[in-house]
């Protein structure tokens, strides 16, 4: 978002301290400001793990361009530009221009088969019938971990602090990745993750997981919707993370009773990275 757009700044700005009022209830809200398009650059790389090219969108903050310092990067599903990202790196462009997170990149993946990347293995008939192929996460994730990510590494100067923001489908990715692969990110945002999926598998064996990872210096925010949300799966994870955290990983979960499954990306999404950002 450029600084030469003061009234898109202000909008942006508006609903951003909005969505921050503590008891708002999403129904409450004022309306909330287009997204508009934010600076990036666009690229596509061809995966050999997924067997496909894939694009990807690159927000970076406004000094990169004029210093030589590395930043950390948030990486999102979800991330098109007729999907999460406008949205986000307008949220987190405000953010770091009020002095409340440091600068970083943001890495938007765009969709091909989103049920099939975001996804984790599942017999559960509710599950298949989604979409025709779902249960391809590992293999989204060593997209990510082998290809994706060096390939940042080689194009830009970033750091090795890295975060991962997800709501829905991507949340659960969120989760299953803090759960089997926590090295690969230092901070997790899991926004109404569907931790119903497979039969509550992860939340039902997080407690088990928990006790055997190392997760110190990893940290998570999580929440969930009351409304249409996934409230009773995700209070699951909640439970087993206050029974069997690790130490040195800290957590913080945010429920929002007032907010739809459809509202609480835009309602939760400053709070977290406020959480969980450096």
């Amino acid at each position: 978002m450029s600084p030469s757009c003061p009234r898109r700044r202000l909008l942006v700005l508006a609903a951003l301290w909005a969505s921050l009022l503590p008891g708002r209830a999403a129904a409450q809200q004022p309306p909330v400001a287009a997204d508009v398009t934010p600076r990036h650059a666009t690229f596509t790389l061809e995966s050999r793990a997924l067997g496909e090219r894939r694009r990807y969108n690159v927000y970076t903050p406004p000094a990169y361009a004029t210093g030589t310092a590395a930043y950390p990067v948030l990486y999102m599903p979800d991330g098109g530009m007729a999907e999460d990202f406008p949205h986000v790196v307008n949220t987190l462009d405000s953010l770091i221009g009020l002095g409340r997170v440091s600068a970083m990149l943001v890495v938007g993946i765009e969709n091909t088969e989103r049920r099939r990347d975001l996804t984790g293995p599942t017999r559960e008939a509710r599950d298949l019938a989604i979409a025709p192929r779902v249960g391809g996460s590992a293999a989204f994730r060593g997209f990510l971990r082998e290809e994706l990510m060096p390939e940042i590494r080689r194009r830009y100067r970033v750091t090795d602090e890295t975060a991962l923001v997800g709501e829905s489908l991507a949340g659960l990715f969120v989760i299953e990745t803090l759960l089997e692969d926590p090295a690969l990110f230092r901070r997790y945002l899991a926004i109404d993750p569907s931790l119903w999926w497979g039969a509550e598998a992860l939340a039902r064996g997080a407690a088990a997981r928990l006790g055997g990872l190392d997760l110190a210096g990893r940290s998570l925010y999580l929440t969930a919707a009351g409304v249409d949300g996934n409230v009773a799966s995700v209070e699951r994870l909640v439970e087993a993370l206050r029974s069997a955290a690790p130490a040195g990983f800290t957590w913080h979960y945010d429920p929002r009773p007032a907010e739809h499954h459809a509202t609480i990306f835009r309602g939760t999404l400053p709070e977290g990275l406020l959480r969980v950002l450096p």
